[in-house]
């Protein structure tokens, strides 16, 4: 009986000793495991990039005096033929329309036969400096006189002549760029001549020069 009692004494100390050992890990001091590091944050580097300015760009000359007169040479007499004083004529014009001097000649089959009396419908070819257009002479002549009338839809302008008439319109213009020969034969009082104007601000900006049947220029913004 004295066994039985020992073992039992023993069984309920060891009984304890696994509640207590339950105890402690459950309600214990709390585990000592290292934790995953963390990430140290990191410290941006505050670097300026400068910019790329923007050009300051020199501004064109506003023209201050009208676009000059070119001079036309090579009239014939007072007493020529008809024919040469016409043909002079509707050259002299092309050059003053076109706002430059320039080797013109023209050309109508049949116009040596003018000064008969009647009216003369001839077909033209007027080249001015190497560019050709075509047109319509109308002769009416009397036993004293003659009257004539030269009539072409289209008409020769130098670039020149539309550039100046840009800057006269866009303000603080640095660069004028028209879509253009240095000569243009062109359609008057049709859709224009498209100009790009640059500014001294280095924006580009679109207009449009309307050629008239007697070479003015009238120049808006597109």
């Amino acid at each position: 009986m004295k066994v039985a009692r020992g073992l039992l004494a023993v069984l309920a100390v060891l009984a304890l000793a696994s509640c207590s050992d339950s105890k402690k890990d459950a309600g214990g001091a709390p585990s000592t495991a290292p934790s995953a590091p963390s990430a140290t944050p990191t410290v941006a580097e505050s670097s300026s990039i400068p910019t790329a300015s923007t050009p300051s760009l020199t501004p064109l000359p506003t023209p201050s005096k009208p676009w000059p007169t070119p001079t036309v040479t090579g009239a014939p007499a007072d007493d020529a033929p008809l024919a040469e004083r016409i043909t002079f004529a509707i050259a002299k014009k092309t050059q003053l329309a076109a706002g430059k001097a320039a080797t013109t000649t023209v050309k109508c089959p049949g116009i040596d036969k003018v000064e008969t009396a009647g009216q003369h419908n001839l077909d033209c070819t007027v080249t001015y400096s190497g560019k050709p257009f075509t047109g319509t002479l109308t002769v009416d002549a009397k036993q004293y006189s003659a009257s004539y009338k030269f009539t072409s839809p289209k008409i020769a302008i130098a670039r020149a002549k539309v550039v100046d008439a840009v800057l006269r319109t866009a303000a603080g213009a640095s660069k004028v760029t028209c879509d253009m020969d240095e000569i243009g034969i062109v359609v008057h009082d049709g859709p224009g001549i498209g100009c790009d104007v640059t500014t001294t601000a280095n924006a580009v900006q679109p207009y449009r020069a309307s050629i008239t049947g007697d070479g003015d220029v009238v120049v808006k913004q597109a």
